[in-house]
């Protein structure tokens, strides 16, 4: 005869009074403890790297401009264009160039900025390239 022999096939007991705990809620008093909240995180934002900005001059310069120009005359239309541009990172110096494919929605010529049909704005001192079908009678 065993040590338990006399409770190990009783019905285990459920409290009428008390309801069970989570089973998520039970999982969470194994999780391992984190004597430094928050410093994995802050190891992983360090360890993020940015691009550089280079602003566009000479001739890339006089180009943009011109289409910038012809996308100002033709908003109204919604040309379809790809963009080419920088986006500066809001926790960090620097920032990264994301290539975007949308329809202008406006151009806001005073503050220089397009925005875009997905409500994305794009500051003009930021667009390094701009492609469409609209810029062909450049070429």
């Amino acid at each position: 005869m065993g040590k338990y022999d006399d409770i190990i096939n009783l019905p285990h007991h459920v409290s009428k009074k008390h309801p069970q705990m989570p089973i998520a809620d039970r999982a969470a008093q194994f999780a391992p403890f984190a004597a430094l909240t928050g410093y994995g995180e802050q190891i992983k934002e360090t360890a993020r790297t940015t691009e550089e900005f280079h602003q566009v001059s000479g001739r890339e310069k006089e180009e943009l401009d011109q289409k910038l120009q012809i996308l100002l005359q033709t908003q109204y239309k919604h040309p379809l264009i790809s963009t080419y541009y920088f986006t500066p990172d809001a926790r960090k110096q620097g920032g990264h160039y994301e290539k975007k494919t949308e329809y202008v929605k406006r151009i806001d010529s005073v503050k220089e900025y397009l925005i875009m049909k997905d409500d994305t704005i794009i500051r003009f001192h930021y667009i390094k390239q701009l492609h469409g079908e609209i810029f062909s009678r450049l070429t």
